[in-house]
């Protein structure tokens, strides 16, 4: 058994890209995507023609819906592949818009919904874990969208998701990662940063025993991997979601794969029951450096690639 195989004993796998024609190779379970794999897809000549087919299509259009439907076309390819849900992003500039977050993700569900997709089952809204975003997650979650809180760094943002029911959280294991390591600059010693020590992974460990403990429903799933030793050590997370070739990495090795995260012992934990109003949530951020700083950089690179696909769509349009 690959450690791929066994990885699926535990976990649900997911693939982290616009590139549908590599789901079949991997066969997760869910997939997801963001404006900056749209972007990188979109500029390979085999997806090229499905941005000017959209353009061509809804000449006249509003831009950003034209970019809505961008996503969907993807996201409707990707489901007739994998046998799951896959997660589609609103666009990064309402992150501190809990009203217009909302009117984005319901547009988003009924382009699905025009599709034939059963968008309860299939969909994930990705929504940005800033305060403005999580309530816009709680209000859609009430209506029966399912959200993806994204750009996710810290147990703040972790405790407010959860106490949102929210279905799912991506805590952002790579980012994490490599904060601490730029932080540190020549004294980094990867070696005993690495596995089970990674801050990332200790992030995503602490937030999945707190949740098993004290029942928070919201699913955990480890996201932004860097290496395959990041995503060994989570093994038994509830879903991970994970780039290509880290999944083809993973599919060439037979070594043996410890079950390192495990629901059943994390309910026996002794951690103390978080909550925050707005006030508590702002300032527990604001006092962990490395997620003010990872969550606004986060913000304004997908920002950026959303303005960049808007310019290929301007081009295709001329």
């Amino acid at each position: 058994m690959n450690q791929l195989d066994a990885l699926r004993q535990w976990t649900t796998v997911v693939a982290d890209t616009g590139d549908f024609k590599q789901l079949s190779i991997s066969k997760p379970q869910d997939a997801t995507t963001n404006p900056s794999l749209i972007l990188k897809a979109v500029q390979k000549p085999e997806y090229r023609p499905l941005l000017d087919e959209v353009v061509k299509k809804h000449a006249g259009k509003p831009l950003d819906e034209v970019i809505d439907r961008l996503l969907v076309n993807f996201g409707t390819e990707i489901l007739q592949i994998i046998p799951g849900r896959v997660s589609t992003e609103v666009d990064a500039r309402l992150s501190f818009d809990t009203a217009a977050t909302i009117a984005r993700g319901e547009r988003i569900v009924a382009l699905y919904k025009a599709e034939g997709i059963d968008t309860e089952k299939r969909l994930l809204i990705k929504v940005a874990s800033t305060w403005e975003g999580i309530e816009a997650a709680r209000q859609l979650e009430l209506k029966g969208i399912r959200t993806n809180l994204t750009l996710l760094f810290s147990f703040a943002q972790a405790v407010a998701c959860g106490a949102a029911k929210v279905q799912l959280i991506s805590p952002f294991v790579g980012r994490i990662y490599d904060w601490y390591k730029k932080s540190a600059g020549a004294k980094w010693d990867e070696a005993a940063n690495a596995g089970a020590n990674d801050p990332g992974v200790k992030s995503v460990r602490e937030i999945f025993n707190y949740y098993k403990q004290h029942g928070i429903k919201t699913e955990v799933m480890g996201a932004s991997f860097r290496n395959v030793g990041q995503i060994q050590a989570l093994a038994g997370c509830d879903l991970l979601t994970i780039s290509p070739e880290l999944l083809a990495e993973l599919a060439a090795s037979n070594e043996p794969l410890e079950h390192a995260l495990d629901a059943k012992a994390a309910t026996k934990g002794d951690a103390p029951k978080v909550s925050y109003d707005e006030a508590g949530f702002r300032f527990a951020l604001n006092e962990d450096a490395m997620a003010t700083e990872k969550l606004a950089e986060g913000i304004r690179a997908f920002a950026a690639d959303a303005v960049k696909l808007e310019k290929l769509m301007q081009e295709s349009g001329k």
